[in-house]
C-alpha cells in the first residue's frame, strides 16, 4: 500500500497503536494523532499532538495532510474514544459533554476533513468505533453507550452524504478487549457480558485489525454505512 495514507486518532497506546503498527508493516503512511507524544519511530509515520475535540487543531492536521506531499488519503480511522462506567445518578453533566466530544464531536470533525481531502481522489475509507455497549445497552454504560450509538447513525447518514465521492462509511463495535478502557471494570461484569456474547471470549487486537482490513480493501467499495460487533450478539 506504498501510494496510500491513513490517518488514526488515538495512536499512543493500545487498539490505536496496535493498528498503527499493523497499518506501516503492510505498507501504508500513517498519519496518527493523540494528546501525547508515541514512541513509533518509522519512516512512514508522522505524529500530531493534538486534541481530537478542538476543530482548529484537527482543521490544521487536515491543512497539513492536504499540503503533504506523502501518498493520497484513503483512510480514516476515528480510534479514540474515552468512557465513564457510572450509574447515571451519580454521573456530572461535565462528564457527559467529555464522552460527547471526544466519541461523537471527535470523529465528527476528523471525518468531515478526511472527507474534502478523499474527495479529490474519489476513493476513501472512514471506519468509526462503536462499542458492544450499544446493542447490549449495558446497565453503567448507559451515556458511553449513547455516544457511541450517535457515532453508528451518524456513520450511516454520511455514508450516503460521501457515496458519490467514492468513499465508504462504516463502523466496528468491539467487545470487551483488555485495554486501559475497561481496566476499572469489574471481572464479574466483564465476565457476564462475555457470557451474553456467541463466542464467549474476549476480542483481541488481532480481531478488530482483521475488520480493518476488511473495511479498508480495495474489493470493498460496496460495503458502507454497516457496523460489525465483535463477539456475536
Amino acid at each position: 500500500m506504498k501510494n496510500k495514507s491513513v490517518v488514526v486518532t488515538g495512536t499512543s497506546k493500545g487498539i490505536g497503536k496496535y493498528i498503527t503498527e499493523q497499518l506501516l508493516s503492510l505498507g501504508y503512511f500513517v498519519y496518527g494523532c493523540s494528546r501525547s507524544n508515541i514512541d513509533i519511530n518509522h519512516k512512514n509515520y508522522f505524529h500530531f499532538q493534538i486534541n481530537i475535540t478542538s476543530e482548529r487543531e484537527v482543521v490544521e492536521m487536515f491543512k497539513s495532510i492536504r499540503n503533504d506531499s506523502n501518498p493520497p488519503l484513503y483512510g480514516m480511522i476515528n480510534n479514540a474514544g474515552i468512557a465513564s462506567m457510572n450509574h447515571c445518578m451519580l454521573m456530572p453533566a461535565q462528564t457527559v459533554k467529555n464522552i460527547f466530544e471526544v466519541n461523537f464531536n471527535g470523529t465528527f470533525i476528523c471525518s468531515r476533513e478526511a472527507s474534502k481531502i478523499m474527495k479529490k481522489y474519489k476513493a476513501g475509507r472512514i471506519i468509526n468505533f462503536s462499542t458492544i455497549a450499544v446493542p447490549m445497552s449495558l446497565g453503567g454504560e448507559s451515556v458511553y453507550a449513547a455516544s457511541k450509538a450517535a457515532v453508528e447513525t451518524f456513520s450511516k447518514s454520511f455514508a450516503k452524504e460521501v457515496s458519490s465521492f467514492g468513499i465508504t462509511v462504516n463502523t466496528i463495535g468491539p467487545n470487551p478487549i483488555k485495554t486501559d478502557l475497561i481496566k476499572n471494570v469489574k471481572n464479574e461484569k466483564l465476565e457476564n457480558i462475555i457470557q451474553q456474547q456467541t463466542i464467549k471470549r474476549f476480542g483481541t487486537f488481532e480481531d478488530v485489525m482483521n475488520v480493518i482490513n476488511f473495511y479498508l480493501d480495495k474489493n470493498s467499495s460496496m460495503i458502507t454505512g454497516q457496523k460489525i460487533y465483535l463477539g456475536g450478539l
